[in-house]
């Protein structure tokens, strides 16, 4: 029993195949493995270059970040060669029936992972929650599985909420709101804002995808968050002790990446070289600059993305904007980079969002919710802009503009990348206001962010709420192991 409890500890990580679940999942194995816990990442060819570089740096004496593949099988469900991760889908807009059928083929990657499961007989599965089937891989091999889910634990709340109660069902319009019961703050959406259980050219398909979803949060062994206990400590609460499910925090997994290079690597390579970035960044003063971005699955057609030029023009705010990459120039307003150029930066395609965060001329973020942004953000201690677009993000919205308090909404109402959501005026009000000086409310948002940035880096110190939480975990499947040994 003793030299079974000697050996290293070895966890695999299964992420989703796309970059807003990658980037997460491959920082949580970087902080395993600075604990000397070896690591797998298990991901598909196309998209282990993504982070073979920053891995192959973090893997040292004390522990290896290891990555193993496995074929996605694209072709067999329809979808063209190459298409290996729902970016792909986004990036060419091939709609809902393409993301239906990513999904479709994930759930035949099962056996492959066995595969490998029974070749490297690790003593832990960290599965995303979109792969319900590990559930049942995790049982075939005796081991732990933890879920992650990539969101906050007031989302993971929000989200069991709606579940058991269905409040959506005891309104008669998509604009209604119906609080969700139970929460530590009272909560309200309409249908129009719950993320999606379904729907498109495979609705059954979708439907029962997301219900199994559902029911193998309970499965698993227990959670991993990316948050930190002074963030949502209701929350954190409520899931653990009123929900009764185990979870241990680990974040902000972002501050895996010490130094420059690690920063500047995450996901895929940045259109604009970082130095130029920085060099303009400082050139500014302090908490001058709006950064915006929205996200690497957020994808605004040519008459919105006119509408954030528009209101950001008028705001008079320096601005750097990260657009999504592949998009042609003709959602430009004549003249409009003529007119910003000096306090302006259009960034097209991948950006280090870390590093322009945290750089001291940033002053607030306009984002879409994303979950990794929006900790992020709160990492860098912003105060941001609220605009959610999709899957889970106005619960994000509610945590940072209700709960936390350090957010000003733009004023979306519905998850939709569609049309025009948001018009010019509501982009430059809400822009003007979160940088203006002399509006308490705003002063104390500032306050509210710079402190929540602080405890952020604390969290993870050692000493700190998720630094003592991930210590926990590693002991418990230390002691897993031996007990199944």
């Amino acid at each position: 029993m003793g030299n079974e409890n000697d050996r290293q500890l070895h966890v695999y990580f299964f992420p989703f195949m796309a970059h807003g679940h990658l980037i997460p999942a491959v920082d949580m194995a970087k902080l395993f493995a600075s604990r000397g816990v070896k690591t797998t990442i298990v991901t598909t060819p196309l998209n282990a270059p993504l982070f073979s570089r920053t891995t192959r740096k973090h893997s040292s004496g004390r522990a290896e970040i290891l990555t193993r593949t496995l074929d996605f099988p694209a072709s067999r469900v329809g979808l063209p060669d190459g298409c290996e991760n729902l970016d792909f889908i986004s990036a060419r807009n091939l709609g809902w029936g393409a993301v239906s059928k990513f999904f479709k083929a994930s759930t035949h990657l099962q056996e492959s992972l066995e595969s490998l499961l029974d070749q490297d007989r690790p003593d832990c599965l960290v599965a995303d929650m979109f792969f319900p089937w590990t559930a049942e891989s995790a049982a075939k091999f005796g081991i732990p599985r933890l879920l992650f889910h990539g969101t906050s634990y007031f989302a993971l709340s929000a989200g069991a909420a709606v579940a058991a109660h269905e409040p959506q069902s005891r309104v008669s319009s998509d604009t209604e709101p119906f609080p969700l019961p139970g929460l530590p703050h009272e909560i309200r959406l309409t249908k129009r804002q719950l993320p999606p259980s379904g729907g498109g050219g495979e609705v059954d398909f979708m439907s029962e995808f997301f219900g199994r979803v559902r029911e193998t949060n309970s499965e698993g062994y227990g959670t991993v968050v990316n948050s930190f206990y002074e963030l949502e400590p209701d929350y954190a609460d409520h899931f653990r002790n009123a929900l009764g499910r185990k979870a241990w925090h680990v974040g902000p997994v972002s501050l895996a990446n010490a130094d420059v290079e690690d920063k500047a690597n995450r996901g895929k390579q940045a259109a604009i070289d970082q130095d130029e970035c920085l060099k303009w960044l400082g050139s500014r003063e302090r908490n001058a600059v709006v950064y915006m971005c929205f996200g690497s699955g957020s994808n605004f057609g040519a008459e919105q993305l006119r509408e954030i030029a528009v209101g950001m023009e008028a705001s008079g705010q320096q601005f750097v904007w990260a657009v999504r990459g592949g998009q042609d120039d003709s959602w430009l307003p004549e003249g409009f980079e003529e007119r910003t150029k000096g306090r302006g930066m259009v960034i097209r395609g991948w950006a280090p969002q870390v590093l322009i965060l945290e750089h001291p001329a940033v002053g607030a973020f306009v984002t879409h919710c994303g979950w990794n942004s929006t900790l992020e953000g709160i990492t860098a201690g912003l105060p941001m802009v609220t605009w959610p677009v999709s899957a889970e993000q106005f619960y994000n919205e509610k945590l940072v503009t209700e709960v936390v308090r350090i957010g000003v909404r733009v004023g979306a109402e519905e998850a939709s990348v569609y049309g025009v959501t948001v018009e010019s005026g509501k982009v430059e009000r809400a822009v003007r206001r979160i940088m203006s000086t002399g509006d308490q409310e705003v002063e104390d948002m500032r306050r509210r962010a710079k402190g929540l940035g602080e405890m952020a880096r604390k969290a993870v110190e050692e000493g700190g709420s998720s630094y003592n939480d991930l210590s926990s975990l590693i002991e418990e499947l230390k002691l897993q192991r031996v007990a199944s040994g």
